[in-house]
């Protein structure tokens, strides 16, 4: 079993008190019955928006790949909204706060960018290029950590602030 996955069924379990929490004080609140309809209209509405936003992002992603360009920002903005519109799916008024906010425009790009940086450290640079296109790395200049050794290129010197298009190489991968 992976490290994380240890986790998943006491943090599910959490959800579900959480959500029986929210749900108890909402009707405590508003009244049991306005409370069972919003939690029903927001699934509702949660599964209108997931074949929406799975087609969208179907569409996003085959425009990507006609035009011949890396579909990793398709890719990655369909699977925020997918998520946002299943958590509305889902019965419960916390995932459904949390599915509504990931289909508000700036938190989309907020979640957009931490799948985008998630998925990069986790696959090789070879396949994020691909997925995503070429990196943009800032070279600054600083004392060098260590002395070249004679095989190694001396480094070009770069004005500080300009970007220099490059790639970047694993050590050990090919």
């Amino acid at each position: 079993m992976r490290r994380g996955l240890k986790y998943v069924p006491p943090a599910l379990l959490l959800l579900a008190l959480l959500e029986l929490t929210v749900f108890v004080l909402v009707g405590r609140g508003v009244g049991f019955g306005f409370a069972v309809l919003l939690v029903f209209a927001a699934s509702l509405l949660g599964l209108v928006l997931l074949r929406r936003e799975g087609m969208r992002a179907w569409r996003g992603f085959r425009a990507a790949v006609e035009s011949r360009q890396p579909p990793g920002q398709q890719v990655t903005d369909g699977l925020v909204g997918l998520a946002g519109a299943l958590l509305l799916a889902l019965p419960g008024l916390v995932s459904g706060a949390v599915g509504l906010l990931l289909l508000v425009p700036p938190v989309r790009r907020l979640a957009r960018a931490g799948v985008r940086r998630a998925t990069e450290r986790r696959v090789s640079s070879m396949v994020a290029g691909d997925l995503f296109g070429p990196r943009r790395v800032r070279v600054r200049r600083g004392a060098p950590q260590a002395a070249p050794t004679p095989e190694q290129q001396p480094q070009p010197v770069v004005e500080p602030g300009r970007a220099i298009e490059g790639e970047i190489v694993e050590p050990g991968r090919s």
